[in-house]
């Protein structure tokens, strides 16, 4: 069938509407026509192909709700008229230890993204959900259980939400732990929130004072202008773990030296420098931990996506048509959102 979308051509070019191929659901696959579609840093580094490798046209997005329209045979998870989200992953191996054990985003044989992987349908790479529809194997689709008028908002969660959510529950995050969340953005101001519903202290890392008010707000329990180097001691050796949101190249060892003995600093932005050798005494005569992670599995993402809906947890966003991706991506360079935009696919008509 064909549909209508937002593409771009090549690396230098704007993104403009387009039409796409996608393909008759077989068997096990879902039909779903989007509603809502968040914009990730990740599709712009992608669309101007900053990352290499972009395979053009390139349609992005990844992290899609909308409603079933057609379901294939063997499909049993779902039926028409659900609403149902797709975030990063349409695909893996499903065979790999990884897999098997719901880890798919470690899929060893290599997952296949929601847009730029690798299929078998035209045009031979994956297409993401800057459009009106698409065809997604059930396994790799979502149940949503917020209310209708949270269902924008709910969009970045499959991207944001997850990758934030997914380094909290595996280092166990909870009541009695210190946490802090270095810079609210994208995925920072999810952080603190999802932080703050787990139960911990939540402590949020800026640059900006600008920004004290919006983190109290989002339920920083604390905030750090992290450019201070005596409101940075005061929490020497008191964190539990921290989550760096920052995917630009910094001083890693500002951090680690907050960390308690056995405390991990975790990474889940990925520079487009590296960042400076940290400090190897800081962790050893404190067994302290440097790691990294990256988004969730479809079993972690349907328990965040539940435990969003439980809390009343969703992103705060800022809603765009179509038309307007362009001029998103511009003002998300500058960081000039808050804190995640969504396209209203409505508009792509």
């Amino acid at each position: 069938m064909t549909t209508k979308a937002y593409g771009a051509r090549a690396a230098d070019l704007p993104l403009e509407s387009m039409d796409i191929t996608r393909r008759t659901p077989g068997p096990r696959d879902v039909q779903i026509e989007i509603r809502y579609c968040g914009v990730c840093h990740s599709d712009l580094h992608t669309v101007r192909s900053e990352w290499g490798g972009t395979k053009y046209p390139c349609v992005p997005g990844h992290e899609i709700v909308g409603q079933v329209s057609a379901i294939g045979e063997k499909v049993t998870r779902f039926k028409v008229g659900e609403t149902v989200g797709v975030g990063c992953l349409v695909g893996s191996c499903r065979e790999c230890p990884s897999c098997k054990a719901g880890l798919e985003q470690y899929c060893e044989v290599g997952f296949v993204g929601t847009y730029n992987g690798p299929t078998d349908d035209p045009p031979g790479h994956t297409l993401g959900g800057y459009t009106q529809r698409i065809v997604v194997d059930e396994y790799f689709v979502l149940k949503i259980r917020h209310p209708e008028e949270q269902l924008a908002a709910v969009a970045p969660l499959l991207c944001a939400g997850i990758t934030t959510y997914s380094p909290l529950r595996h280092w166990k995050v909870g009541p009695g732990q210190k946490v802090g969340i270095v810079g609210i953005g994208g995925l920072g101001h999810m952080g603190i929130k999802l932080a703050h519903a787990m139960g911990a202290h939540v402590v949020a890392f800026t640059t900006s004072e600008s920004k004290r008010q919006d983190a109290h707000d989002l339920g920083a329990d604390e905030v750090v202008i992290s450019r201070d180097p005596a409101q940075m001691q005061a929490h020497a050796r008191s964190f539990d773990f921290i989550l760096d949101t920052v995917a630009a190249s910094h001083d890693l060892d500002a951090l680690t030296t907050l960390l308690k003995r056995d405390g991990t600093l975790c990474l889940v932005g990925v520079p487009e420098l590296p960042h400076p050798s940290p400090n190897v005494a800081v962790l050893v005569f404190g067994r302290r931990s440097i790691a990294g992670s990256l988004i969730g599995g479809l079993p972690e993402t349907q328990e965040m996506l539940d435990f969003c809906a439980e809390h009343g947890i969703v992103s705060d966003i800022e809603m765009i048509p179509i038309q307007d991706i362009d001029r998103a991506y511009e003002r998300m360079v500058r960081s000039d959102v808050k804190y995640r935009f969504v396209i209203d696919s409505q508009t792509l008509r």
